[in-house]
């Protein structure tokens, strides 16, 4: 395939995703909103005023960055992981770009675009929805962007391993209910690593989504409970995993070709 041939395997892959999304917007944007309120409610609205401040910043705004990070995980995993399994079950279009002279690793990044949109759209939308309860500045921009799109490749390119790996819906959701969920509420959402004794701190630290959210925090408040070269490097060595992961399984093959 030339050049303009592998632009048009991509966009044709791409616009598929968005469109569909965007079709059904109900069911991918409008849940992470409702939920997010909810939680800058009752974290915020309600527990605020009582925990008070926490880096000098209101509780509320100390939670936003997790908050926008749990939406942009959990949206951008879900997207891929159910575009791969219907792909292979139910529409059967996984076939066709076998077949084709797409590449594996062109597929891999149509598939993974159509998540960080996701990711990224759903990450912008919260951040609207907080400002009905709170006043936001960010200390860096860059960091901000970073984090965002990073962490949305990541999880797509996870979510594009389960969708791969996957043969049946409960395979699907087993992921982020068992696995996900917890290392977000457990990765420093909600509080500061600081305030946890011992064990409990260095158990976190060893939590991949601890990482995430304390860069996109750092971006907002200029603070955070690990290094942000490190917090980088984490994302980085994890796209880089997934995305060698998600390209030999495409390239062989494994679970695609029943």
């Amino acid at each position: 395939m030339n050049a303009y041939e592998k632009w048009i395997s991509f966009y044709t892959i791409v616009r598929k995703d968005v469109v569909r999304m965007l079709r059904i917007w109900p069911q991918t944007f409008l849940p992470a909103l409702v939920t997010s309120a909810l939680y800058f409610l009752i974290f915020g609205a309600f527990l605020g005023s009582r925990i008070g401040e926490v880096y000098g910043v209101p509780y509320i705004a100390f939670v936003v960055p997790g908050l926008v990070m749990l939406s942009v995980v959990t949206n951008a995993y879900s997207n891929v992981a159910t575009v791969m399994f219907t792909s292979k079950f139910f529409a059967r279009n996984i076939d066709e770009i076998l077949v084709s002279p797409t590449p594996p690793w062109l597929l891999v990044a149509g598939f993974v675009a159509g998540g960080v949109v996701r990711g990224l759209i759903t990450g912008v939308l919260v951040l609207l929805v907080a400002l009905f309860f709170t006043q936001l500045s960010i200390f860096n921009v860059a960091v901000v962007i970073s984090f965002l799109i990073l962490t949305s490749i990541v999880f797509s390119l996870a979510g594009l391993v389960n969708g791969v790996y996957a043969t049946s819906i409960d395979g699907i959701n087993i992921i982020p209910t068992f696995v996900l969920t917890p290392l977000v509420y457990l990765g420093g959402v909600f509080y500061s690593v600081e305030a946890l004794p011992g064990i409990w701190s260095t158990l976190t630290q060893f939590d991949p989504i601890f990482y995430v959210v304390n860069g996109f925090r750092y971006g907002f408040l200029g603070v955070a409970d690990a290094s942000l070269t490190l917090s980088f490097s984490v994302l980085v060595a994890f796209s880089a995993l997934f995305f060698a992961l998600a390209w030999y399984l495409i390239r062989t093959g494994l679970g695609l070709r029943q």
